[in-house]
């Protein structure tokens, strides 16, 4: 396990990526003592029984990587397919991300204020949020590298990026991590994700749609509607492959709700 930890880690994953391969590779040598291709598809029908598509692929992505890692690439396991609905859910809509965040404003909550509108306004995933420091604000992008050291680059839009300055000039933020705790140190993702809720329940919001992904939602949404370039749409998503972001180009179920509401008359 060791040595694929350094395995992952050399490979410029996230924290959160290499725990959870590491937990899907313990949870296979918790069933099975060797590694073996009777064994591998043993465990992938355990998957298919207990889990939903999306976790059994995540676990066959790192039993593959892990595959990798031991030189037994020939092994690797099939993903299984994920059958997509025909429309996007809990994707906040723009009038209340519109309303939430001038509440914010409003409430003097201007640190949760600028979390909000950088998770809408730049795509960023909140793993990569809690990364970005003044020194970002003050150039204008964040760059990440990715597997392979792909890099992707996080753009700060002008108009965020001139409130921005102001406010850490105000609150003498102008170096280090931008958002943090009480106690001054980097915000935990868990602690953003519950934040949002007491103020999903302060303001009145739908809690299904109060959590930090469905502001990314919300930038690829807003994106394709006044620019419709799904390629650029994908590398500033940092999705590997375009298919991945080609679910944007889909309604939500309440828009699709109100256009049969406007449209069928027959």
């Amino acid at each position: 396990m060791e040595k694929f930890e350094n395995y992952l880690r050399n490979q410029n994953l996230s924290k959160n990526t290499i725990r959870s391969y590491l937990t899907a590779v313990r949870q296979y040598h918790s069933r099975y003592e060797q590694v073996d291709r009777s064994s591998l598809r043993d465990y992938k029908v355990f998957l298919i029984e207990n889990y939903k598509p999306q976790t059994i692929n995540l676990r066959i992505r790192a039993m593959n990587c892990y595959l990798e890692c031991l030189k037994k690439d020939r092994w690797k396991l099939a993903a299984v397919k994920v059958q997509q609905k025909p429309f996007l859910e809990n994707v906040i809509s723009e009038a209340d991300y519109l309303y939430f965040k001038n509440c914010l404003l409003r409430d003097k909550e201007e640190q949760w204020y600028f979390v909000v509108r950088f998770l809408a306004a730049t795509g960023a995933r909140v793993s990569e949020l809690i990364q970005f420091k003044a020194e970002h604000i003050k150039i204008g992008y964040f760059d990440l590298y990715s597997k392979g050291g792909k890099l992707r680059r996080i753009y700060i839009p002008a108009a965020l990026q001139k409130e921005a300055l102001i406010w850490i000039k105000e609150t003498g933020r102008e170096s280090g991590f931008l958002f943090t705790n009480r106690h001054g140190a980097r915000i935990s993702t868990r602690g953003i994700s519950g934040q949002l809720k007491k103020f999903s329940a302060r303001y009145g919001l739908d809690p299904s749609v109060i959590y930090p992904h469905s502001f990314r939602h919300r930038f690829a949404k807003s994106f394709l509607e006044r620019y419709r370039d799904l390629p650029m749409l994908a590398d500033l998503m940092g999705h590997e492959s375009i298919e991945t972001t080609r679910i944007y180009l889909r309604k939500t179920s309440t828009e699709q709700c109100a256009i049969i509401n406007e449209v069928v008359d027959w």
